[in-house]
């Protein structure tokens, strides 16, 4: 269990988190969103024990993370731009993880085939998805008992994107907790237990991904007459409205919003499924950001 408490961090007087708080469960696949800026990247670096906090706590099963060999040799952590020396091949840079990690040369020789990557080339001359692949190859193989990916589908083709989740599922099947900063909430979607979303410097929202759209319904009314927002019968996230058709998204007792609304008499009644990303534009929707 990882368990952050309290936790804040600025850059000067940049503001980043701020009293943020959340658990990790074992084995997760957890997926962490918010938009630029929300300090997805900061809290990695301060979960993979690179940065120090200015105040809180991480706790691996207890343990603090910062400066804490026990817990950083069971991390893996892939950021946006892994660092690479000028010359150094895939080949080399497993060899250094050899070093650290119980590295499996079948699983790294499987993915840079897949990926149709050749390893003993310099990095350098890869393109920025080949570099995004030999990293997931090199992480992949290290088995990591916690790895945290930052941005981990960012340039990646629909095929190498499928085989990084089958990748990431075989990794949680054998114990691995996973932590993913990405945009790509659709990806995310398919392969994440919980997330947590970052706003407002801190979190604004976390748990089960199932559970949180469970909470959310949406419809499409069409009505004889002209109704406004403030003629339902409860609150709206979201209220859009294109002549007698409106589209609303409601937090709530989904057979109680059900039964305001046919009391309502509506010609048309269409509930609209949720998905991931319908749950952060209405989540980060609801402090103005977006319209």
């Amino acid at each position: 269990m990882i368990d952050v408490i309290n936790l804040c961090k600025s850059y000067g007087k940049n503001n980043v988190l701020n009293n943020a708080k959340l658990k990790i469960g074992n084995g997760d696949i957890f997926g962490l969103v918010g938009i630029n800026g929300a300090g997805k990247s900061t809290l990695l670096r301060l979960l993979s024990g690179v940065l120090k906090s200015d105040s809180g706590q991480i706790l691996f099963d207890g343990e603090d993370v910062y400066e804490n060999e026990n817990v950083k040799k069971d991390i893996f952590f892939l950021p946006d731009d892994p660092y690479f020396t000028t010359n150094l091949t895939g080949n080399q840079q497993a060899e250094f993880y050899k070093t650290f990690y119980d590295f499996d040369d079948n699983v790294f020789k499987y993915y840079t085939e897949k990926f149709s990557l050749n390893p003993n080339k310099p990095i350098r001359n890869f393109s920025k998805g080949m570099k995004r692949q030999i990293f997931i190859a090199l992480a992949l193989a290290c088995k990591p008992k916690y790895l945290f990916l930052d941005e981990a589908f960012d340039g990646l083709d629909p095929l190498a994107r499928l085989e990084f989740k089958r990748g990431l599922i075989e990794l949680q099947e054998k114990g691995t907790s996973i932590v993913i900063a990405s945009h790509s909430l659709r990806e995310l979607e398919d392969i994440c237990d919980s997330f947590a979303l970052l706003d407002g410097h801190s979190v604004k929202a976390y748990g089960k991904i199932d559970g949180e759209l469970s909470k959310l319904s949406k419809y499409q009314l069409v009505f004889k007459k002209n109704i406004e927002k403030e003629d339902l019968p409860f609150e709206c996230i979201h209220f859009e409205k294109t002549g007698r058709v409106i589209k609303i998204v409601v937090r709530g007792d989904v057979e109680e919003i059900r039964k305001k609304i046919d009391a309502m008499k509506p010609l048309i009644v269409d509930e609209i499924p949720m998905d991931f990303e319908d749950l952060f534009i209405y989540e980060v929707g609801e402090r103005g950001y977006i319209k």
